[in-house]
């Protein structure tokens, strides 16, 4: 559990492929590196008094939290040059007040879901830890730079399947960057990679 301790607190938003979204760095550190959280509603934000509290904004659609940002997904057609000075005054006034960022007990799901290594076989493990190995590398660092997160959440028959989060999630170039980008990375460095795909993200 992270505790803000600072007092002045810096937000500045930046822009992402995703033109419904966007990001709002922080210089205080909100979740542990590498960890995030994704609420798509504010019924799933339940742990999360600051996710909440930017879900009674009315055009607010989907809130995620990483290590020190908070990609805010809008769900209306008010410009973005209308919603960033009132969401920054929000963020900065909120975490410098000192309000909780999670609740109490709260632990952000691991980065990376291993559990599906246990259930493939001697061969896949080994791919699977490649696989993994380069998602972590090479590919989050550019997918959190642009306000999102991807983690690995399974390999079967040649098939990684990942789970896309924060402005990833609707983003219209998604499917360019998953196919073009990670797609390509992987088949090149895993030749038994033959196909990348997202789960529980609609392209």
């Amino acid at each position: 559990m992270i505790e803000n301790k600072e007092k002045m607190v810096s937000v500045y938003a930046e822009a992402n492929p995703n033109p419904e979204s966007m990001k709002f760095v922080m210089n205080v550190q909100l979740l542990p590196d590498g960890q995030s959280v994704d609420y798509p509603d504010q019924a799933s934000a339940i742990e999360s008094p600051m996710a909440q509290e930017l879900f009674n904004f009315d055009y607010v659609g989907r809130v995620f939290i990483a290590s020190n940002f908070v990609t805010i997904t809008k769900n209306s057609s008010l410009e973005w040059v209308k919603l960033i000075p009132e969401l920054r005054t929000f963020l900065k006034s909120y975490v410098e007040a000192g309000g909780p960022i999670f609740n109490e007990g709260f632990s952000a799901t691991p980065k990376t879901d291993d559990t599906a290594s246990a259930e493939t076989s001697e061969g896949d493990a080994a791919i699977v830890k490649k696989v993994i190995d380069l998602l972590e590398n090479y590919v989050r660092p550019a997918v959190e730079q642009d306000g999102g997160n991807i983690s690995f959440k399974s390999y079967n028959d040649g098939v990684v399947t990942v789970h896309l989060q924060g402005s990833c999630s609707g983003c219209p170039s998604a499917t360019v960057t998953l196919k073009a980008g990670i797609e390509n990375l992987l088949k090149r460095m895993v030749p038994e990679v033959k196909e990348v795909v997202a789960d529980g993200v609609t392209f």
